[in-house]
């Protein structure tokens, strides 16, 4: 298939710049069949029924945006990607580096040990590197987020938990605390998964036949816990809700042998149409994506690509926000 053919147009003036507040009070569009209909999020609760398992992404974002100075005085910005060994990381790069230059980040020094392609390896001359981080470090918002009102805890889920995104899972944005408290009240399954967000999940496809893509690796970690619980709603006919395009990618890399397992380890899955999916999910919280992007082409795959693109030729026609910050859909398969 042609990358192009997963193009559309979109208004600039629907770009979400802020989140709505409260969190839950989103519209959210339900899709389900051939039907569309349109709702909040917080009338998930009465969408979801007892036995039911949501699976959430508790991935936490790390500020892993640095912005400092070379020791020649250019300025300087690093995007955190990967923790290698030694204090070092692999680093997206914005401004001229080679290797062995030296850039400045308040008080701390680094160095460039390797480059290539827009990326470098540095080296930073640190103890406490979290603390290093909370001093220096920048929420990694995304660039078409022009709006400097954003709060950094905007950009942070509510049960997120564990350090190592460089990107929100989106989707699990519209939850409160109320929310997932109204959930449990009903008697739904609130099950985690980890995959901490990488370049690889926002990057964008630059091959025209998306075959031709490949993914970057993102940790994955399925709790057995997880695995079970999806395991018990699916023989009890209860629905599998994936939180999420990261949550479903985390799912589908630990069902390849068919059915849910738990699961540790690295992941380049990359879901496009035609995929065959195994995890069992029946239903996906989403947001709108950018056109062309490898999110888009997930959603594609679970939801039918004539069915998904009409649904946002709807959402575009009634005003519906995109994007990190924007409105989100209750795809049903």
């Amino acid at each position: 298939m042609k990358l192009s053919e997963f193009d559309f147009d979109l208004p600039p003036e629907l770009i979400a710049q802020s989140p709505v507040k409260p969190r839950d009070s989103a519209r959210m569009m339900v899709l389900k069949e051939r039907a569309v209909d349109n709702a909040v999020f917080s009338d998930l609760v009465d969408l979801l029924d007892e036995g039911d398992t949501v699976v959430i992404n508790d991935s936490k974002v790390i500020p892993a945006r640095l912005k400092g100075q070379k020791a020649t005085g250019g300025r300087i910005e690093l995007l955190l990607m990967n923790q290698l060994e030694n204090g070092m990381w692999e680093c997206l790069v914005k401004g001229r580096v080679r290797e062995g230059t030296e850039l400045l980040f308040g008080t701390t020094s680094s160095i460039v040990y390797e480059k290539q392609d827009g990326r470098c390896v540095v080296a930073f001359d640190v103890g406490d590197f979290e603390s290093f981080l909370r001093t220096e470090g920048q929420m990694p918002v995304p660039p078409y987020i022009k709006s400097d009102l954003v709060d950094a805890s905007d950009y942070q889920t509510t049960y997120a938990d564990k350090d190592g995104s460089i990107a929100a899972p989106t989707a699990g944005l519209h939850f409160t605390d109320e929310l997932l408290f109204s959930l449990r009240q009903k008697g739904v399954v609130i099950a985690p998964i980890t995959l901490h967000v990488s370049p690889g999940t926002f990057l964008p496809i630059r091959t025209d036949n998306i075959e031709d893509h490949r993914m970057e690796e993102e940790y994955v970690h399925v709790p057995e816990g997880t695995a079970s619980a999806i395991r018990e709603a699916s023989q009890n006919g209860k629905k599998v809700v994936a939180v999420g395009t990261t949550s479903f990618k985390a799912l589908e890399t630990a069902s390849r042998g068919g059915g849910v397992q738990g699961y540790d380890g690295w992941s380049d899955l990359f879901i496009r149409p035609p995929f065959e999916f195994k995890s069992g999910v029946d239903v996906l919280v989403t947001n709108f994506h950018l056109p062309k992007s490898s999110l888009l082409l997930l959603v594609s795959a679970f939801a039918g690509k004539e069915r998904l693109f009409g649904a946002y030729d709807e959402a575009v026609r009634l005003g519906y926000r995109f994007y990190s910050f924007g409105d989100a859909m209750l795809v049903f398969r």
